[in-house]
């Protein structure tokens, strides 16, 4: 039996739409196509050939190499594009979640599943490549302030210590998930569940 192969649509097929319609869909299409090059890079590495990321994604090789003409171009996106996700969910949690402290939990859950596909770049960030210089300062000026966000809505309700700085909570969340991947009996996640419920009042 053959697998079905997806429709292929491409980011930039703007016929017979509006222009909001036209831009909300190029929109979805990238987002699809980051989606699937950041699981790809997960599972292969970032290495994994065009192809395969645009079989993922459902759009034709030539629209990722004219968005991405090169692999770094691709890698930078991806990890842009995971950071821009963890920053927005942030007030999203905070503003639908029980207690500020449960929206803190669940967000440096999504902070963890972040920091899988970071180490899946890892190689490539750490090339010298001058294409990812920037990303660590972007890194830490969209998630910094988040982090800072939710630790001060637990502390005014009285649900955590006041004195947790956000730098310091990202710096050991990531300490924590380092080589959590090639050590099977390290459960990463269940060590920073235990980091986050310390951080509450006794």
């Amino acid at each position: 039996m053959t697998s079905a192969v997806p429709e292929v649509v491409d980011i930039d097929n703007e016929s017979g739409s509006s222009a909001p319609r036209k831009r909300a869909d190029a929109r979805r299409n990238q987002k699809a196509l980051l989606d699937a090059a950041a699981a790809a890079f997960v599972e292969s590495g970032v290495d994994v050939p065009v192809r395969d990321i645009a079989a993922k994604a459902g759009v034709g090789i030539g629209t990722i190499y004219r968005h991405f003409p090169t692999r770094a171009d691709l890698i930078v996106a991806v990890y842009r594009h995971q950071v821009e996700a963890c920053a927005e969910a942030g007030p999203t949690l905070l503003a639908h979640s029980d207690t500020p402290h449960a929206a803190l939990g669940q967000w440096i859950n999504l902070f963890v599943d972040f920091l899988v596909t970071k180490h899946g770049l890892a190689e490539a960030l750490q090339s010298g490549d001058p294409t990812f210089e920037t990303l660590h300062a972007y890194f830490l000026d969209r998630l910094v302030p988040v982090c800072a966000q939710l630790l001060d809505a637990a502390a005014a309700a009285g649900e955590i210590r006041p004195d947790m700085d956000p730098y310091e909570l990202l710096r050991g969340v990531g300490n924590l998930c380092i080589g959590a991947g090639n050590t099977p009996r390290y459960n990463a996640r269940r060590m920073v569940d235990l980091l986050i419920a310390g951080l509450r009042h006794r």
